[in-house]
């Protein structure tokens, strides 16, 4: 069930107003994020007076857009008009508002939606955990003891908590996947390039890309369609026997729950299909992720870096210099691999149609004890969460962020890959998925109207 067209179809019907809605939705905030802490900021005064404006529009019998009267919430590093874009830091906390909506918020408004909340997140999104020194860490809403994931922790966890419908998240090296895998809802990594980054403050030039975390794979498609520009259409039926699908295997096993590889192999099965294949030089295409990530974030921050050091949270601004201070020679090898990973993908991509992966190789780690484990060695969750989402950014491909369904048990998700451009195929097997109830979001449940 889509909650987003639940939502329009009260408020263009008035069974209630826009106002109601979003009062409601403003009022569920303050009452139930205290625990998961996923607000930085409430958006009180502009979010009424949106909501007065679609009401007027319905009133006189005019369209008020497709997300007619939908509250969502922001990752702060979107532009919001009148609002200080912060990334999460101390260090932009005073800059001046912005004097417009970034690109993407701009379309969602214009098709009705209404932001009502900016949303937590690691500092300028490096990190996995949502562990923000200035703002607290984000706790996952089905277990407040263990991390949301991150950098989108604060987007993830208020979509998983029921307090919003739909929330926008960035994704450099896994910042939307892993936040969707731990808090139990669906995301997409679109194709990199494919959205605007008008208004986003960046991370990495090479990765940084945007998109949409919701409760059900229609309203993800739906959003995407908004913010894409295309026209709301339907997505190709997938044919089963049709499809070609292979599983990743060797890197994307190891370490990884039974119950996560048990749950690969339904899906599998599911296609009649048994094909496994492994990705020559992971580890090196992962390495090479992670230094030009470090590199172009390094030298991105460099001048703050020299005059206001003490402003950053201290585990970021070490890995920031650190990033700064890696040699040219080490940033160009690195493209090298990113570009034959790009080419030896495409030719993987005459053979099948999508990849399947874990997105997070266990459930959400305790935010006492913060480690995963790399090799079978405990290593921090902050830095080594997106082990399995990062060397996939390398390859500028689509992932959605599948959310597995467990009766009592703590979320966990997956990654379908496709190639560039066809987001539709994956939200097409995303929605098979739904339909089989193997795929379906965990979402603390709430009235979503008075």
């Amino acid at each position: 069930m889509s909650i987003i067209k639940e939502i329009t179809t009260h408020i263009r019907s008035r069974k209630y107003s826009a106002q109601q809605v979003i009062s409601h939705y403003l009022d569920m905030i303050r009452q139930c994020d205290p625990p998961i802490n996923s607000v930085t900021r409430l958006l009180n005064d502009r979010a009424l007076q949106a909501a007065e404006e679609v009401d007027a529009l319905i009133a006189q019998g005019r369209d008020p857009g497709v997300l007619a009267g939908v509250p969502f919430g922001v990752k702060d590093l979107f532009d919001l008009q009148g609002e200080v874009t912060t990334a999460g830091s101390k260090l932009l906390s005073k800059n001046q508002p912005a004097k417009q909506d970034a690109e993407i918020i701009r379309k969602l408004c214009e098709a009705g939606a209404i932001p009502v909340a900016t949303l937590n997140m690691d500092e300028f999104a490096y990190g996995f955990v949502t562990d923000n020194a200035h703002h607290g860490t984000t706790h996952n809403p089905h277990d407040y003891s263990r991390f949301a994931g991150g950098s989108s922790g604060g987007s993830a966890a208020s979509v998983g908590g029921g307090l919003l419908p739909f929330a926008l998240g960035s994704d450099t090296n896994g910042s939307i996947r892993v936040p969707a895998s731990l808090c139990g809802v669906w995301g997409i990594r679109p194709t990199y390039g494919s959205l605007s980054m008008q208004g986003v403050f960046p991370f990495a030039d090479s990765f940084d890309t945007i998109g949409p975390f919701c409760q059900t794979i229609e309203d993800l498609k739906l959003i995407y369609d908004v913010i894409s520009g295309d026209e709301y259409t339907s997505s190709s039926p997938v044919t089963l026997s049709e499809l070609r699908i292979a599983q990743l295997g060797g890197w994307f096993e190891k370490d990884v729950d039974d119950d996560i590889l048990q749950t690969i192999q339904e899906i599998m099965t599911l296609f009649g299909k048994q094909n496994k294949i492994e990705l020559p030089n992971i580890k090196q295409v992962r390495t090479a992720s992670y230094l030009m990530t470090a590199s172009e974030g390094g030298k991105l921050h460099l001048p703050f870096l020299k005059k206001r050091p003490m402003e950053y949270d201290p585990a970021t601004r070490d890995r920031l210099m650190a990033g700064a201070l890696l040699p040219v020679s080490s940033y160009l090898k690195a493209k090298e691999i990113q570009y034959w990973f790009q080419q030896y993908m495409a030719q993987i991509f005459k053979e099948y149609d999508v990849l399947i992966a874990p997105a997070v190789g266990s459930v959400a780690p305790e935010i006492d004890n913060s480690v995963v484990f790399v090799d079978g060695k405990p290593e921090s969750a902050r830095v080594h969460l997106g082990i399995y989402a990062q060397p996939l950014s390398m390859s500028q491909c689509p992932v959605l962020s599948v959310p597995i369904y467990r009766k009592n048990k703590l979320p966990i998700g997956l990654q379908l890959i496709a190639k560039p451009h066809h987001e539709d195929l994956l939200f097409s097997i995303g929605a098979v998925l739904e339909q089989k109830n193997i795929a379906k979001a965990s979402i603390i449940e709430r009235n979503h109207t008075d």
